[in-house]
């Protein structure tokens, strides 16, 4: 989990644990052997050769592990390292990349797809990984010169390209806040059930936000009775996925296996999240439903991995230019182009907290639609508890709501979710359960909570960079190894990255790219209008229904591990895994 993996703690992926076993798969045989069986099993990460054994080792893909509830830290960290600044250069060397070109009448086109090995790159980054990057700088960097930095080594012709067998370049560098601000309102209208559009399966109150995959993860392998609660909408880095796959692949007429989608993340359980089969082309381009097939995000590094990869290139990331690149190819439709690169950057309001801000928002909405209301705030037993209640002017609570942060205090959330269960005994009364007054729901009346694995917030996440990284200790020519002041004072350096585009460094432009001139309701600085009608055009441009792109599912992992299963389970379980994977 990202509140307790780090790059210093992976050693303990190393040695899977006695849970991480995956027999080799095979139908029944007529009579069992009469000598004893091996114990011996090996795990192949994908991309290994095979050694020649007498008996064939187990191969454990990301999706078999990703099935098993028997590991946590150990081996999702094996997962981890499946996805590395070493793929990312694999496929950049692999073949000439797709370019983008223009037809005679100006429409957008590609060429190069005769090649069935070259692909369309495409990256995302987070604001996060930048706030990081430009504390690593120092100097003053902020957050939004950081992501021109590294702009400079994905796209630009100093950077990755320089070094490269062909050159290769990511033809787009996207931010995430984009796919954010979509979230935002996606999430308010999920839980105030407005704006129109409503998943098929609507959680429970509380929702609980799903875009932190390690607590998404922990649900679904301890407790799942708390998925029915998940938010439905698709995490910033799931959703910015979706919509560069199934836009480019319509428009372009490119496959989406063809098309390659980077992301650059805060935290290591992203690339958890990036296996998962509900985020492949199998849900909007098939029946609806989760499935193996093309990953909307193909590859996950972190923000510590950016160095790395720079360095693999021979390319010093701090020396890059922290200007805009001098071109830039345009989106193939105008719409999501204006979406996607807007001329103005909304400002992230410190209130919002550095995870993304879907509660500061879900509050705003509430209040906008109560004149005269108040936010009432008060701290929990810790800082990373806070409770939040809408105050009418007469003194009405209409909304409350919490913020959790850490798995110390998830905890004690997931608690006060859990249902009793009903006595065996006549006329008994049920046992467990949250203890809750008389007239108390579960949850203590919230209406929505925003949950995160990581104590502080996404900023704090386990693929940042640290204060004792050498590259820090290098910067800032420490002595001795760095204290707790240190780290508190490192941890306020990447927070106030985070919001140094509050500092006006740029002219005031129109909201959210919009250049008409027209004059939109604002919420925290955004338009839910106009955010809804982005997202009906990307379903009229792909001809795909809008929930299957917003919109995800999760499911309960349970353990094989101990457990006996019979021959015709076995038989059922393998017709059920035909059609191989990844």
């Amino acid at each position: 989990m990202s509140a307790i993996l780090s790059a210093d703690d992976l050693n303990d992926f190393i040695s899977p644990g006695v849970a991480c076993i995956k027999p080799v798969e095979t139908l029944p045989t007529a009579a069992p052997s009469s000598e004893p069986q091996s114990l011996e099993h090996e795990v192949i990460l994908d991309g290994q050769q095979q050694q020649q054994r007498p008996t064939g080792p187990a191969q454990i893909s990301l999706t078999d592990c990703l099935a098993c509830s028997g590991c946590v830290t150990s081996a999702e960290a094996v997962l981890v390292s499946l996805q590395s600044h070493n793929e990312v250069l694999s496929v950049l060397d692999s073949a000439p990349a797709l370019r983008l070109t223009q037809t005679s009448d100006g429409k957008h086109a590609v060429s190069g797809l005769e090649d069935p090995s070259a692909k369309l790159f495409v990256a995302s980054v987070s604001p996060q990984t930048r706030a990081s990057l430009a504390a690593a700088c120092g100097g003053g960097v902020t957050e939004q010169q950081a992501g021109l930095m590294i702009e400079q080594l994905l796209a630009g012709e100093r950077g990755l390209a320089a070094g490269g067998k062909y050159g290769n370049r990511f033809t787009w560098v996207v931010d995430t806040n984009a796919a954010r601000e979509a979230c935002l309102v996606l999430g308010s209208d999920e839980v105030l059930r407005q704006g129109g559009l409503q998943p098929s399966d609507q959680p429970r109150t509380p929702i609980l936000t799903s875009s932190c995959p390690g607590w998404v993860c922990y649900a679904e392998k301890t407790h799942p009775y708390v998925l029915p609660h998940l938010s439905r909408v698709k995490s910033p880095q799931a959703l910015m996925g979706t919509l560069l796959k199934t836009t480019l692949s319509r428009v372009l007429g490119v496959p989406p296996d063809r098309i390659w989608h980077l992301a650059v993340m805060p935290c290591f359980d992203k690339k958890l999240e990036a296996s998962r089969e509900e985020l492949t082309d199998a849900v909007w381009e098939g029946d609806g439903k989760p499935g193996r097939g093309a990953r909307d995000v193909d590859c996950v590094i972190t923000t510590k991995e950016i160095l790395t990869l720079a360095e693999s290139r021979a390319v010093d990331f701090f020396s890059l230019s922290n200007s805009a690149l001098e071109e830039q190819p345009a989106f193939p439709d105008s719409t999501i182009q204006r979406f996607l690169f807007p001329t103005h950057r909304r400002k992230q309001p410190r209130d919002a907290g550095t995870s993304g801000g879907n509660l500061h928002f879900i509050l705003q909405d509430v209040q906008s639609r109560h004149p005269g209301s108040r936010i009432q705030m008060a701290r929990g037993r810790n800082a990373d508890v806070v409770e939040f209640a809408v105050i009418t002017s007469s003194g009405e609570s209409v909304f409350k709501a919490a913020r959790y942060y850490g798995f110390r205090n998830i905890q004690n959330l997931v608690r006060k979710l859990k249902p009793a269960r009903p006595s065996r005994m006549p006329g008994g009364k049920p046992i467990g359960g949250a203890r809750k007054p008389a007239g108390k729901s579960a949850g203590v009346g919230y209406a929505y909570v925003e949950v995160m694995a990581c104590p502080g917030g996404c900023t704090n996440g386990g693929g940042q960079i640290k204060i004792d990284d050498q590259v820090i200790a290098k910067r800032k020519a420490f002595i001795e190894k760095p204290g707790l002041d240190e780290q508190k004072a490192w941890a306020a350096e990447v927070d106030e990255a985070y919001f140094s585009a509050d500092e006006p460094d740029s002219t005031p432009g129109p909201v959210a790219g919009i250049d008409d001139g027209r004059s939109l309701e604002l919420v925290a600085g955004i338009s839910p209008s106009h955010i809804r009608d982005t997202l009906a055009h990307w379903s009229d441009i792909t001809d795909i229904q809008l929930d299957r792109l917003v919109y995800t599912s999760y499911r309960e992992v349970v353990s094989d591990v101990g457990k006996q299963i019979s021959d015709t389970e076995r038989v059922v379980q393998l017709a059920g895994k035909i059609g191989g994977g990844w």
